[in-house]
C-alpha cells in the first residue's frame, strides 16, 4: 500500500521572519466504503492499510460478526482512481451461511468521519449494545508501574506518527511472563479506525473475549471506544487523554476499568480500580 503517506512541499515560517521551502510527509486519508453481501453499509475516512481488519473490527463492533467464522469472503471491489491505478477504496464482506444479514436500522446514511465513529448511525438506540462477554468476572490486576509504562511503549512503536505527526494509535497488551506484552499496534487518522484494526486482528488471531488484556489508545476515551472494548471482552481501557462522561458511565455499567490522562507519571482511575495493583 503506497498511500499510507504522501509527500508535500511546504513553506516553513519562523517568528524571526525566515522562510524555507522543504518536503513534508503527511498521513494518508481516503474514504473506505464498507459493503456487506454487496450492499453499502458505511463509508469511513481512514488511513489505507489493514483494511480487512478495519472492516471486520468495525462490523464486530456493530454486532454483525462474532468471529472470523462468520466471514465467508472478504475482498476489494474497487475501481480505477484518477491516477489510473486501482483505488482499493471499497471492501465487500460476504457473510457465512446462516449469519443474519445486517439490520437496516444500522445503515449509515452519511459518511463516518475520521474523528467520529457513530455520527452517521441512523438511530441512537442502535448505539448502545449489549456486550456478549461479562467483564465483571475478569478480576486480573496489573501493577501500576506496568500500566503507567503503556503510553511510552505505544509511542515508541508509532512509526507512522514519527513520519507524519498526524495519526492516532491503539495497542493491545496481553499478560506475559514479564508483564504486559504488546501484541498488536495499529495507526490511523481516525482513533476509532485504529481500534477497529486492532480488534479485527484480534478476532482472527486470538478470538474473543480477551481476558486480562489492556487496550491503550493515544487520544481520548470516547463512548464508542469503551463500547468497542467491552464488546471485545477487554477489561481495561487506558487513554492518554480524557474520557467523556458517557464513556465513564458505560465503563462503570459493564464493569470495565477505565483509565484516563495516563501520561507515564500519573493516571486517573475513573472506574474499576480493583484491576490496578
Amino acid at each position: 500500500m503506497t498511500r499510507v503517506t504522501q509527500r508535500r512541499r511546504v513553506t516553513r515560517l519562523t517568528a524571526g521572519g525566515a522562510a524555507r521551502t522543504r518536503a513534508d510527509v503527511v498521513a494518508g486519508e481516503e474514504p473506505l466504503e464498507i459493503r456487506v453481501d454487496g450492499r453499502a453499509l458505511s463509508v469511513t475516512m481512514r488511513t489505507p492499510g489493514h483494511d480487512f481488519d478495519l472492516v471486520v473490527g468495525f462490523l464486530h463492533g456493530e454486532g454483525l460478526l462474532r468471529s472470523w467464522d462468520d466471514v465467508a469472503q472478504i475482498d476489494y471491489r474497487s475501481g480505477i482512481g484518477p491516477d489510473g491505478l486501482r483505488d482499493y477504496n471499497v471492501v465487500d464482506l460476504t457473510l457465512a451461511e446462516g449469519v443474519p444479514a445486517p439490520n437496516l436500522s444500522l445503515e449509515r446514511h452519511v459518511y463516518t468521519s475520521s474523528s467520529c465513529g457513530v455520527c452517521g448511525t441512523a438511530s441512537i438506540e442502535s448505539v448502545r449494545r449489549s456486550g456478549a462477554h461479562d467483564l465483571r468476572g475478569d478480576t486480573a490486576a496489573h501493577p501500576l508501574a506496568d500500566l503507567l509504562s503503556l503510553p511510552d511503549r505505544l509511542r515508541s512503536e508509532q512509526v507512522l506518527f514519527d513520519r507524519t505527526g498526524g495519526v492516532h494509535a491503539a495497542g493491545l497488551f496481553v499478560p506475559g511472563e514479564g508483564g504486559l506484552e504488546l501484541v498488536c499496534l495499529r495507526e490511523d487518522v481516525g482513533r476509532h479506525n485504529a481500534v477497529d484494526k486492532v480488534l479485527g486482528w484480534a478476532l482472527g488471531e486470538r478470538g474473543m473475549p480477551l481476558p486480562g488484556t489492556v487496550l491503550q489508545v493515544s487520544g481520548r476515551a470516547s463512548f464508542e471506544l469503551v463500547q468497542k472494548a467491552a464488546l471485545a471482552g477487554i477489561p481495561v481501557l487506558s487513554a492518554v487523554s480524557a474520557p467523556s462522561s458517557l464513556a465513564v458511565e458505560l465503563a462503570e455499567e459493564v464493569g470495565m476499568t477505565l483509565l484516563g490522562f495516563n501520561r507515564g507519571a500519573s493516571v486517573n482511575v475513573y472506574t474499576g480500580g480493583h484491576r490496578v495493583a
